[in-house]
């Protein structure tokens, strides 16, 4: 795992894109040992302007211009211990953003920035996080709620890399990152997931989200065509 960073470093990335009026997303790439990996940041915008960014990335001065002017970044969410690359730059660029963290990864996660809380109420009744079960408390979800649809933030259960290619490609297929459809990884499967069965159950319960639109996760494609079919078979696939 690469160190966090500690000054505002910018990787290659993407512009920010515009998913809904409220929802913003940009990938960038990780240097990875056996080639870059892609990683996404989402930003919701609750009813007041206030923003959550789910997995910071440092973007360049241009794009940061561009989220400032869409709303005040409140919270941070680093949703893993593996996420933390960038919250000490964000937290250093913004002081007064709350930093939130899963309750089994704040340890570690503390090693790079100071955690304010492993909870929160956003005060927008429309935008929930949720600790996914079977995870030892150690990995977090955005349920975003809007009268086009649902739009649900995952972080690293579920990964959709579909462009995968030469040797890395092959070494994400392996590992089951990168393939013909959304898979549980398998580093996620042994390395994060406790209960398998309770992870079953939560990507079920999410399979039914009124109006569910989109999935969207840190690792490959957003998922738009039958989000819900892919829910289902990925609760499949953990037995």
């Amino acid at each position: 795992m690469p160190q966090p960073f500690t000054e505002w470093k910018v990787l290659p990335h993407g512009k920010l894109i515009a998913l809904d009026s409220d929802l913003l997303t940009v990938t960038v790439d990780i240097p990875m040992p056996v080639g870059n990996l892609k990683r996404r940041m989402t930003v919701v915008r609750l009813q007041d302007a206030r923003l959550i960014i789910f997995s910071a990335i440092a973007l360049d001065e241009d794009e940061m211009h561009s989220l400032e002017n869409f709303g005040k970044p409140t919270y941070l969410i680093v949703p893993n211990d593996h996420h933390r690359l960038d919250a000490k730059i964000w937290k250093d660029r913004y002081p007064n953003i709350q930093v939130i963290a899963p309750e089994g990864a704040r340890a570690n996660i503390a090693k790079a920035v100071i955690v304010n809380t492993t909870r929160a109420d956003f005060g927008d009744p429309n935008v929930t996080l949720i600790v996914v079960p079977g995870t030892g408390n150690r990995e977090l979800a955005l349920e975003v709620r809007r009268t086009n649809g649902t739009t649900l933030v995952l972080n690293d259960i579920v990964g959709n890399v579909r462009n995968a290619s030469g040797f890395g490609g092959w070494i994400l297929r392996l590992m089951r990152f990168a393939g013909k459809e959304p898979r549980v990884p398998l580093p996620i499967k042994f390395a994060l997931i406790k209960d398998k069965a309770a992870v079953a159950r939560q990507l079920r319960q999410w399979a039914e989200l009124p109006s569910l639109k989109r999935i969207l996760v840190s690792h490959g494609s957003t998922i738009e065509n039958d989000p819900r079919g892919a829910l289902r078979k990925l609760a499949a696939s953990l037995g």
